[in-house]
């Protein structure tokens, strides 16, 4: 089995420990909708397509077992480094790769590692391509214009 497919079986199985039906399946749809828009995004930009997928798969996983967005984008890098710890699968430069850009997702603000800002952008084309009736926060503005125009969109 590949790593990303471990991964993927990993959050599955804690995805279903969600009690509210509809919190899960609002989780599963937002970690593989930005799993793929990490991949197409890393395919684009040079980067590692799996270690980003693996990234975007982990990315909000501490706030969908807490229940809580507090501070969920630092937990969550000390959540995917322990999981990725216990399932072996990536080397400690990936590790750190992936809980590098996990602990700065939620910085929409700043810009950081290439590998970091394509998280944050894969997060903020599922936010803001998921729905596109909804309004695009503030904080996430910046990111999707600049986005819009990587990909030719007006």
């Amino acid at each position: 089995m590949g790593r990303l497919k471990e991964v993927r079986n990993y959050v599955d199985g804690e995805l279903l420990k969600m009690p509210d039906a509809d919190k899960r399946k609002g989780a599963y749809v937002h970690l593989y909708g930005v799993s793929l828009a990490a991949t197409l995004l890393a395919e684009k930009r040079g980067e590692d397509t799996e270690l980003a997928d693996i990234a975007a798969m982990l990315h909000d996983l501490a706030a969908y077992e807490s229940g809580s967005y507090d501070d969920h984008a630092h937990r969550g890098a000390e959540l995917a480094k322990g999981i990725l710890d216990e399932l072996r699968l990536t080397t400690p430069e990936e590790t750190e790769k992936i809980c590098s850009a996990i602990y700065h997702h939620d910085d929409k603000l700043v810009i950081d590692e290439p590998f970091d800002e394509l998280l944050k952008d894969a997060d903020v084309i599922h936010h803001t391509m998921n729905d596109l009736s909804k309004p695009v926060k503030d904080k996430e503005r910046p990111r999707y214009e600049s986005l819009r125009k990587e990909f030719g969109l007006k």
